[in-house]
């Protein structure tokens, strides 16, 4: 018996499991692979994915392995993050390989357990938990858990059981994938518009194995079934037909077929039963986002579902993963396939790629696709008056009584902050029936001001509730925000509200309601 049980290893499965262990939900891991194969379909972390491992102490860990570079952009139109504001205004190259390893490293520093071979292959759920069948090395099992959460991959087997619709775009091209080697390697690495032609496109650079290219060919005017097997053969012909040589490649190490097939699920739950990652959306990798959704996926729904789990929040709380991740994902599709239709080569694309490229140039243009695909503008409708209601949380500076800090270190923890900037007792008073899952800091800003991705510069304001995803659910009303006269009623008012709908009732309550 555990508390959730997660299908996929990946790392969107491995970053939700070391959230729902940082509450102390107890967490088991099937990965249906004996063992990981090294290889890497993505190779890079998104600035807010970044912020989100420094909100719980691991970017280092991935600096350490990875390279900071300026990687953000639009259809391999370079987006510039510097007046972004944040610390990382830039990407992690490094290896999805890694980025599991590491993620795999921290669910066992927090007590993860993780069972491979274990490919679910059935579950049934009822009003107090999910069975759930797994097979693998000792035969066939039934496991049971309160919650499922499949996190494995574009073809779910969870998704397919849970008749959970995956409706979206069909395929238009064809992309073959290969680390090869190269009997006549290129000059030059050809990684963007500079491999554009009218039948399609070609990049080549190093691979992650040594001595071996990584070839990717994308033909716009083919079409493949998804199953039928990719040889060196076929990705030969394909990049000879492109590039106009083949570059003499054989010995493959791996060999991928993908598509721009873009898909969304209509749900992320069905009752016990949630999805996340790839499981719930797959897309073509233009501006590589999968990896980093998937991550935005698993620090969503982690604190959530362990508030449901320890029984601190109602079961409706889940529905809020739907209700934000849906629309957020929605939009980056419809920007996925926005910088897909900018790839092929002749007159009408070549002048809507000139359109945007004047778009990134500018001021606007670039603050708002920068944003989109550093993900820095990640928000999530919040109900009341003030802009930066569902915002991301800016990592300023504080002073508190236990001396010089940031807001992203209080965040490491995983729980909810609440940042006061005045001093006022009443907001202790307040908080009191949640302090066993919110923490009070009491804090001088070092900066006059917070800056917020695409809205712009906002007041400082008398207090701030943080979500453990860094999103804001309240802010005080206070005179700089046009409210009059700061009172203990006005810049409280709502504080109840955000703690009962994003944390669950006060404590009291709870034990009424139990009695």
């Amino acid at each position: 018996m555990a508390d959730v049980i997660i299908a996929g290893g990946g790392p969107t499965g491995l970053m939700l499991a070391c959230e729902l262990r940082l509450a102390g939900v107890d967490v088991l891991v099937l990965e249906k692979l004996a063992a990981r194969t090294g290889e890497s379909r993505a190779g890079g972390l998104h600035a807010r994915s970044v912020e989100l491992l420094d909100q719980r102490g691991l970017v280092d860990r991935f600096l350490a392995e990875g390279t900071a570079l300026p990687l953000a952009h639009f259809a391999f139109m370079h987006l510039d993050l510097d007046d972004f504001p944040t610390r990382h205004p830039y990407a992690i190259a490094i290896h999805q390989s890694r980025i599991e390893q590491l993620l795999e490293d921290r669910a066992i520093e927090l007590g993860v357990r993780l069972r491979r071979p274990a490919a679910v292959t059935g579950l049934r759920q009822d009003e107090t938990g999910v069975e759930v069948e797994i097979t693998g090395e000792q035969g066939t099992e039934l496991l049971r858990a309160d919650y499922l959460v499949g996190c494995d991959g574009g073809r779910s087997t969870v998704r397919k059981l849970t008749g959970i619709a995956f409706p979206g775009t069909e395929a238009t091209l064809t992309a073959l994938l290969g680390d090869v080697e190269l009997t006549d390697p290129p000059a030059e690495v050809v990684f963007g518009p500079e491999g554009r032609r009218e039948n399609g496109f070609y990049m080549n650079f190093h691979s992650e194995y040594p001595g071996m290219y990584r070839i990717i060919t994308v033909e716009f005017d083919k079409v493949t079934d998804r199953d039928e097997p990719v040889t060196v053969e076929t990705l030969s012909e394909a990049c000879a037909k492109i590039a106009g040589t083949d570059f003499g490649m054989h010995s493959a190490r791996r060999l991928d077929r993908f598509s721009d097939a873009c898909r969304l699920v209509d749900r992320y739950r069905d009752r016990r039963v949630l999805l996340a990652g790839d499981a719930a959306h797959v897309h073509f990798p233009s501006s590589g986002q999968g990896l980093n959704l998937g991550l935005q996926d698993a620090v969503n729904l982690g604190w959530k579902l362990a508030a449901v789990v320890r029984g601190q929040a109602p079961d409706e709380l889940l529905d809020s993963y739907h209700d934000e991740r849906h629309p957020a994902t929605t939009r980056m599709l419809d920007n996925i396939r926005a910088q897909t239709a900018l790839w092929p080569a002749g007159p009408h694309a070549d002048a809507l790629r000139g359109v945007f490229a004047d778009l990134v140039e500018s001021e606007d243009g670039n603050r708002y696709l920068g944003g989109v695909i550093s993900q820095l503008d990640a928000y999530y409708p919040v109900d009341g008056g003030h802009p930066a209601l569902g915002r991301r949380m800016t990592d300023l500076d504080i002073k508190s009584p236990s001396g010089q800090t940031r807001i992203y270190e209080l965040l490491h923890a995983a729980r909810p902050v609440l940042l006061d900037f005045t001093g006022r007792p009443h907001l202790r008073t307040v908080l009191d029936g949640w302090t066993d899952r919110v923490d009070l800091v009491e804090a001088e800003p070092q900066d006059d001001h917070w800056a917020f991705p695409v809205i712009g510069d906002l007041p400082a304001a008398a207090a701030v509730l943080i979500r453990p995803d860094g999103h804001v659910a309240w802010v005080a009303a206070t005179a700089a925000d046009g409210a009059g006269t700061a009172t203990p009623e006005s810049d409280t008012a709502g504080l109840v509200p955000a703690l009962t709908r994003w944390f669950g009732p006060a404590a009291a309550h709870r034990e009424l309601d139990a009695a």
